[in-house]
């Protein structure tokens, strides 16, 4: 038998682990002792629509080493494998299949699109799998879970309502990257931030009994009908008499308070910052410190509400942009 000059990973790789796997060395019954100590490992999930890479390979390393060292030692060994279902990427994927096809998620309804995307993970959530193999893993694949699996999902359910109850979590609002077009929130992780050449608006705000006007700097006009606040640095000797002062806030018949906080940058625009404590994470945050009110002008669709006025609601939001401008311009408050 001649011996190969050099050595072939791939074939005696899959030779070993296809035996291994057959022989079932990594499931912790083949420790028949029931009084053996039990040590277990969860292998963080990676997302259903991706690939592995170098920090998956380093971190399965570290905890094949200790899975492999306790078996030897005569340990009951669990490192259970699993696969995250990537929430808006999966539905990305699915979305952009069914499109090839003319359909939308909504034409599907709910339960058929939860359908569709069980098929799509059936069908290409196998590539982690196999390369999981190929690094040699001691996971018992008996035992794989994927993260939609009925029993888990129960079971997120199950924690969160207990933890709610025990008053461990509360349920409030909270600013979140919301997808008008999906329809969904994304994490931070799914976000891509492009920057876009942008413009700075200067709208007045008329302070209460008195000719002087307070000017804020906005890149984004259609939020000031969501104003609670005008925010100034209480260092900023321009602005010092004015905290605590009332302003007329312009299209909307409410009243709001200049207040001082040391966030406010006195270099940004003019100083003084317009507070929409519900549509802008600083302000939101802004908002918590003083115990501003918080009016939603935007829903979900991307569209103005009823509490944006009359003149305003079912506006797009852009379109809302260039009427609150307009509107100013016609008071003769657009600086």
């Amino acid at each position: 038998m001649d011996i190969p000059k050099q050595y072939d990973p791939k074939q005696a790789e899959q030779h070993h682990y296809a035996r291994w796997e057959q022989q079932g060395y990594f499931a912790p019954e083949i420790n028949r002792d029931e009084h053996a100590p039990v040590f277990t490992i969860v292998i963080p999930p990676p997302n259903v629509t991706g690939s592995l890479h170098m920090g998956h390979a380093l971190q399965h390393t570290l905890m094949d080493v200790l899975t492999r060292y306790k078996r030897m030692c005569g340990y009951r060994t669990l490192w259970m494998p699993g696969m995250d279902h990537a929430g808006i990427s999966t539905q990305l994927m699915v979305t952009r299949e069914l499109k090839k096809e003319g359909l939308t998620r909504h034409d599907l309804g709910r339960e058929d699109f939860v359908e569709r995307v069980w098929q799509w993970k059936k069908e290409f959530g196998g590539q982690i799998i196999n390369q999981m193999r190929r690094e040699g893993v001691s996971v018992d694949w008996s035992r794989e879970k994927f993260t939609m699996d009925q029993d888990l999902s129960r079971a997120v359910c199950e924690v969160f309502v207990r933890l709610y109850e025990e008053g461990m979590i509360y349920r409030g609002n909270q600013i979140v990257n919301w997808c008008p077009n999906d329809q969904t929130v994304l994490s931070d992780l799914e976000v891509q931030k492009d920057p876009q050449p942008g413009k700075l608006y200067y709208l007045q705000y008329p302070v209460s009994l008195s000719n002087r006007r307070v000017t804020v700097a906005t890149t984004r006009p259609e939020t000031m009908l969501g104003d609670t606040a005008v925010a100034v640095n209480p260092n900023d000797e321009r602005y010092r008499d004015l905290v605590g002062a009332t302003l007329l806030l312009p299209l909307t018949g409410r009243e709001i308070s200049v207040i001082a906080d040391e966030f406010v940058d006195p270099e940004f625009g003019t100083g003084a910052v317009k507070v929409t404590p519900a549509h802008d994470p600083n302000d939101y945050d802004l908002g918590v410190r003083h115990n501003l009110p918080q009016v939603v002008v935007i829903d979900g669709h991307a569209k103005m509400t009823e509490a944006a006025g009359s003149d305003f609601a079912g506006l797009d939001r852009y379109r809302a942009r260039e009427k609150v401008v307009e509107k100013f311009e016609e008071l003769g408050l657009l600086e």
